[in-house]
């Protein structure tokens, strides 16, 4: 096929079309000939053909040029002829050529051992003169593979003939299936007995070049094979450097090999324990070099099993060596564990199995986990995430309302039996009890209360406001109200309020109102019934449950309870404070809480005050051990509305300063003189009685 251009003319510019047209041609024969494109005449430009030669195997290829007259360019850029073997690029040619040899017309000549070629021609775009392109023949030549390359194509004998060769083998030894290399017959031989001994063939006499003997040892599963090779016994054919061996001896067993081995004398160690039932050996020899070879010794040894047990445990029985069928017990360590599947123990039985492994390899004596702390209520638990043997965690309270129970109990350790413990309450929890009698403010009022001062309610955060009737409580616990009997008499769903001065309603709405769940006045508590007015206001004490724990704050804490010891016992003159939204001694629009201190006098003194409207007459009054008398402080006194508010006097025995409610706003005789208050400590017993046998449970 050939190529042709069109001339376009195109705003004065000669433009060309290109048409390259690729041509191939196959020449399979014991010769051809190659003629460029309209030889003898002038070739066209932007052509591009390929001639592929193909002679018959075993036939090299001659390609000569006898004419050459190409347009010439520096490295053949514009108009060439290549010739290719595969990738390597014989010659290219291009310019003018001829034959100085009146007998030969050849110009250029190429021989190669291979039975094909290509023959490829380029033109470009334009010629300035006339070219005609080339001729070429090519023609089928013997090839002798056994001279002509340089690696020899047959292991032993190579013979030639016009086309190609064939291999052939000394006496002894046969061709193998590739029909180039010769070898013995020294494979396939299996080893099943506990002993024995393996040589090389021939052995001591010389070993046989270019062979590959396999030999297998296959013993009874739960026996390694062991080998042991003295060093008289071992002469194989060694290289000029370390490590290459011409001819070499290896052992394969279980993934894991051994050598390759060569030399006057074995270089390895004289015994090769192969960790496994099965051992193959393989030896491999060249062309060149024989020696005596070698002989070796073999037995099955029982399969040994590592020494190495899981860490954190102790064996027993304890054995220098440890092999097939033997069975150890595995204890772990104190604090550790074996855990399989759902199942923990502290201890487990392996066996040496016949592959060398222990049946229960995989198990591990890790630390007991204690598992995440339980939570405490009030409190929180740092460092949940560790839990294992050891690990220690601390649980805080939620300071500064909640302090521990008993201090210093808030660490805990994970002990071995996977338990956390604490050193003094064991496995108990330790507890949060609210911080009491810590006022936010101090309160430094001395007015009288009725008619007083204004007090702010952090002076007073355990104040509660009963407020119908309007009355006073205190509160002692996040769940308990402690307030006077008559104010819940006959009332066991009162309102009340916390942590608010101001108690009216757009004040309120902001205060936390608690929601009573019972009520328990005091069993010694005489009924008013039919009467119109009390006399005897003996055990005047309640305690109100809440449906809901406080929510305590800066405004809203509890009091202490007194202690049982004399120095809860008031002394007179001892100043206590009491605060309440009772009647003033003169009306207010809004009642604000108010306060004032007190100091404790005789019960003389509150029996002898005679009441101004003679509604009141103390002679006919029971007064008892169980009442304190405190006022005359300059008209200072608690009034209607104030009862059931706390007494507050601060502790005796702590260092911090500390109030509890050592009464309760009970009765007195006329507002600006003294008052009685329920003297709390003589109920310490029956207020933890009822706060015990009826407190509402965290799950509640």
């Amino acid at each position: 096929m050939s190529s042709f251009s069109v001339p376009l003319k195109s705003t004065g510019i000669w433009c060309v079309v290109l048409f390259a047209v690729l041509a191939w041609a196959e020449e399979t024969s014991m010769y051809g000939e190659i003629l460029s494109p309209n030889y003898p005449q002038a070739y066209p430009n932007n052509v591009q053909k390929t001639w592929n030669i193909t002679v018959p195997d075993g036939f090299g290829i001659r390609l000569y040029f006898t004419h050459l007259d190409m347009e010439l360019s520096a490295d053949c850029e514009y108009d060439s002829v290549k010739v290719m073997s595969g990738s390597i690029v014989e010659g290219v040619l291009c310019g003018q050529k001829s034959s100085k040899n009146r007998n030969s017309p050849i110009v250029k000549e190429y021989q190669v051992p291979y039975n094909s070629l290509q023959v490829i021609f380029e033109s470009d775009f334009s010629n300035e003169e006339r070219f005609t392109g080339f001729a070429a023949y090519y023609v089928a030549v013997d090839v002798n593979e056994c001279t002509d390359f340089i690696d020899p194509p047959c292991s032993h004998f190579c013979n030639n003939f016009i086309g190609g060769y064939f291999c052939s083998c000394p006496p002894e030894y046969f061709l193998y299936d590739d029909m180039k290399n010769c070898g013995v017959n020294c494979s396939g031989n299996m080893f099943t007995d506990l002993t024995g001994e393996i040589t090389s063939p021939n052995y001591p006499n010389l070993y046989p070049e270019n062979s590959r003997c396999d030999y297998r040892i296959s013993l009874e599963k739960g026996f390694q094979v062991v080998v042991t090779i003295k060093r008289e016994d071992f002469d194989v054919e060694a290289g000029d450097s370390e490590g290459d061996c011409p001819d070499s001896l290896v052992f394969t067993a279980g993934g894991q090999q051994f050598g390759p081995y060569c030399g006057n004398g074995f270089p390895g160690q004289q015994m090769i324990e192969s960790r496994d039932n099965v051992l193959d050996i393989v030896f491999q020899t060249d062309q060149t070099g024989e020696k005596k070879g070698w002989r070796l010794r073999y037995y099955g040894d029982p399969m040994p099993c590592p020494k190495e047990f899981t860490a954190n445990s102790v064996q027993d029985p304890v054995k220098a060596k440890y092999v097939y069928k033997d069975t150890v017990k595995i204890t772990c360590l104190e604090g550790f564990e074996v855990v399989e599947g759902r199942v923990t123990s502290t201890f487990f039985y392996s066996t040496c199995q016949n592959n060398g492994q222990w049946s229960k390899s995989n198990l591990q004596c890790q630390p007991v986990d204690c598992g995440s702390p339980e939570p405490i209520k009030n409190g929180k638990v740092n460092d949940e995430e560790n839990t294992l043997f050891g690990d220690v965690i601390q649980y805080t309270c939620n300071k500064p309302y909640y302090n521990m129970k008993n201090e210093g109990t808030g660490e805990y350790r994970c002990a071995a039996n996977g338990t956390w413990l604490n050193q003094e309450l064991g496995t108990e929890l330790p507890e949060c009890v609210a911080v009491c009698g810590v006022p936010r403010l101090e309160f430094a009022g001395t007015q009288r209360i009725f008619g007083g001062v204004l007090a702010d309610i952090g002076s007073f955060p355990w104040q509660v406001f009963f407020q119908n009737p309007r009355a006073g409580g205190a509160l002692i616990d996040e769940h308990w109200v402690l307030t006077a009997a008559h104010v819940v008499e006959g009332n066991d769903q009162p309102i009340m309020y916390m942590g608010t001065s101001a108690v009216h309603f757009s004040a309120l709405q902001g205060a936390q109102m608690l929601v009573a769940d019972g009520v328990f006045i005091h069993p010694g508590w005489e009924p008013l019934g039919e009467l119109k007015s009390r006399k005897n206001f003996d055990n005047d004490i309640a305690l109100v449950r809440l449906k809901d724990p406080v929510k305590l704050g800066p405004n809203v804490s509890p009091i202490c309870l007194p202690g049982r010891s004399p120095e809860y016992d008031p002394h007179f003159g001892t100043l206590g404070m009491i605060s309440g939204w009772g009647r003033t001694e003169r009306p207010i629009k809004v009642a604000s809480l108010r306060g004032t201190r007190l100091p404790v006098v005789p019960l003389e003194k509150c029996r002898s005050v005679k009441n101004e409207d003679s509604r009141v007459d103390t002679s006919t009054l029971t007064f008892t051990d169980n009442m304190i008398c405190a006022g005359g402080q300059k008209g200072s006194d608690s009034c209607e509305g104030d009862s059931g508010g706390a007494f507050a006097i601060q502790d005796p025995t702590e260092k911090n300063s500390k109030f509890y409610v050592a009464g309760l706003v009970s009765w007195g005789p006329k507002c600006g003189t003294y008052g009685i208050y329920t003297k709390v400590k003589n109920y310490i017993s029956w207020i933890e009685k009822t706060m015990q046998e009826n407190r509402i449970s965290d799950e509640d």
